[in-house]
């Protein structure tokens, strides 16, 4: 396997051009939190030279192969292995001076698509797994085993939007009566012979599922909920954060908190805005930014793709600062 080609960095780029006015300093820290094979991290180290990169992931696969690239940075790059949610506390440990660039590249990665032996990609046949971190107890065919029919169709709905859950849920109960679901296959089989013929033309049966299921497995969209306050609470005044994510549960969440800490909490019609209610963020990017046509020929997982990106206007508050150094988010 090629390493330093599996992986296109999405965006890159427009990334670093977002973050260069944080990071082109003696000194300047930045965290990936999302390092995946280290592409958008090495690509920041070897522009930026004064740069200390935090690189965090769950996936020890994926760590294993980005200290391999980014061994020639040194000291420069420290890679720690946990959910990115825990990046407050990271931050305070690693970074106790503060940060001024976080990148976060949502989503599955390129390493996980690619090894069908993981079980995310509904084109391959394999097990049933879907854990970005291996030691995580819960996979994709425990889900599917264990989970009530209504869970299911929770699950379906909530995190893959599909409108055919019930249908879908029913008949994995069904089947599982019969026979444990362990394979992809297996389970593309279910949800395309539960498809009705007009809807299987408007996308595969298992796009949503598989979807959902992975994000159930690994909480992603909790980690999601957990990580963006906390991130944007450890970057320092003129910091930057880049957020690039792939599909609408994920941007929604990122549209949400971002809006949120860039608009004025002054009450309507208080004659002066006072300086705790000021916006503590702008906005970097109008809407959101995507790939273009070229980026999309050459590496089609930028297709979705959606780009939000903000800075910090000024220092938190003591009580949300102390609770973010200690690690507390």
């Amino acid at each position: 396997m090629d390493e330093n080609a599996i992986h296109q960095p999405v965006l890159l780029e427009r990334s670093i051009e977002l973050l260069e006015p944080a990071l082109d300093r003696e000194g300047a820290v930045a965290i990936d939190g999302t390092l995946g094979m280290g592409g958008h991290s090495a690509a920041l180290l070897e522009r930026f030279p004064g740069l200390t990169l935090i690189g965090i992931d769950r996936d020890t696969d994926a760590l294993e192969i980005a200290g391999r690239r980014l061994a020639r940075y040194g000291g420069r790059a420290v890679l720690v292995h946990a959910v990115y949610d825990r990046i407050g506390e990271i931050a305070a440990e690693h970074a106790p001076d503060g940060v001024q660039g976080i990148l976060l590249d949502l989503g599955v990665s390129s390493l996980q698509l690619d090894r069908a032996e993981r079980g995310f990609a509904y084109s391959k046949d394999a097990p049933l797994d879907m854990r970005m971190d291996a030691t995580s107890p819960l996979t994709a065919e425990r889900v599917l085993a264990e989970y009530s029919e209504a869970d299911l169709r929770r699950i379906f709905y909530e995190y893959g939007e599909e409108k055919l859950a019930p249908r879908y849920a029913r008949r994995i109960v069904e089947q599982r009566e019969q026979s444990p679901i362990r394979r992809s296959s297996e389970l593309v089989a279910l949800l395309t012979a539960a498809t009705p013929a007009a809807l299987q033309r408007a996308g595969h049966p298992a796009k949503r599922v598989f979807q959902a299921l992975r994000i159930e497995v690994n909480g992603e969209l909790a980690a999601l909920e957990r990580a963006l306050p906390a991130a944007l609470d450890a970057l320092d005044v003129g910091g930057r954060i880049v957020v690039l994510a792939y599909q609408s549960l994920e941007d929604r969440l990122v549209k949400r908190e971002l809006a949120r800490r860039s608009t004025s909490t002054a009450p309507a019609g208080l004659p002066v805005e006072l300086p705790e209610h000021r916006p503590e963020f702008r906005l970097l990017v109008r809407g959101a930014g995507r790939a273009t046509q070229e980026e999309i020929t050459a590496n089609p997982r930028a297709t979705p793709v959606r780009l939000r990106a903000a800075e910090r206007l000024r220092p938190l508050g003591p009580e949300r600062g102390t609770a973010t150094r200690q690690g507390i988010s």
